[in-house]
C-alpha cells in the first residue's frame, strides 16, 4: 500500500499576510507549489514570487516552487473571464488539458507530501488549484486533501 500523501491548497485573496503564513505554518506545510501562471503580476502583493519565496524561507523555513504544468493557459483563463464565468466549461478544459499534460507522470509523490498548491481565489470552489488536487487523487488514491 502507497503511504498516504498529505496535500493542503490555499489561495491567497482576501487574507493578510499574517493570516496566510500564520496559517501555513500552523498547518505543517513543508513546501508551497505556486501553480498561478502569473506570478509576478503587482496584483500578487505579498505573493508576488521573489517576495513570497523569500517571506515563506524567512517566517515558516517553507519551500517554494513553481509548476507551470499545474497552471491553466492564458486562453482557458481568457475564455473563463469574456464567457461569464463559465466554471463547466473552464473545469472541463483545465481537466482535459492537466489530463493531457500528465501531471500524474511529471510530479512526485515526495513533492506533493507536505506540499500546498497556492493559487489566488479565496476558496477552492471555483478553482484550478482544488481541480489538480481532486484529479492526482483520482489517479493516484492516497492523497488526503486539506483546504486552508
Amino acid at each position: 500500500m502507497n503511504k498516504q500523501i498529505d496535500l493542503f491548497t490555499i489561495g491567497f485573496t482576501k487574507k493578510s499576510a499574517q493570516q496566510f503564513f500564520e496559517t501555513l505554518t500552523n498547518s505543517g506545510v513543508k513546501r508551497v507549489i505556486d501553480t498561478r501562471l502569473n506570478n509576478v503580476s503587482q496584483l500578487a502583493g505579498f505573493t508576488k514570487r521573489t517576495d513570497l519565496e523569500y517571506f515563506l524561507h524567512q517566517i515558516g523555513k517553507i519551500d517554494y516552487i513553481h509548476r507551470l504544468d499545474l497552471a491553466p493557459t492564458q486562453d482557458i483563463l481568457d475564455k473563463y473571464k469574456k464567457n461569464g464565468k463559465d466554471w463547466e466549461t473552464y473545469e472541463e478544459q483545465f481537466l482535459q488539458l492537466i489530463q493531457q499534460r500528465q501531471i500524474e507522470e511529471k510530479i512526485s509523490p515526495d513533492i506533493l507530501d507536505g506540499a500546498c498548491l497556492l493559487c489566488s481565489e479565496p476558496t477552492p470552489h471555483h478553482c484550478h488549484r482544488r481541480l489538480v488536487a481532486e484529479y492526482l487523487l483520482n489517479q493516484w488514491g492516497n492523497i488526503k486533501i486539506c483546504h486552508l
